[in-house]
């Protein structure tokens, strides 16, 4: 399957990316062939496969989950440029 340049310049600008043609082009190139790769394993006969999350035995560590003691919100805000409160006080990042 291919990507066409247009395609990538078109997400491109929904991303706010700026490409220059060489990149649009060498994207593109990319994009295509990991499509096709990924019909390539589309082909492949999985039927007698088990499902697995990992292709080794792997087991997580995990602790005793344990209560212990939090911080106090003056010590949690005593780093804080800003405080309102009893909460970090940040800028409005929404336009």
């Amino acid at each position: 399957m291919s990507i066409d340049k247009h395609i990538v310049e078109y997400v491109a600008h929904l991303s706010r990316i700026d490409l220059t043609t060489e990149e649009l082009e060498k994207i593109s190139i990319q994009l295509g062939s990991i499509l096709d790769f990924i019909d390539k394993l589309k082909e492949a006969d999985i039927n007698n496969v088990n499902p697995t999350s990992h292709i080794l035995p792997l087991n997580n560590v995990l602790r005793q989950d344990i209560r212990g003691e939090s911080l106090s919100a003056q010590k949690a805000l005593e780093n804080s440029p800003e405080i309102k409160g009893n909460f970090f006080k940040v800028p409005k990042v929404i336009e």
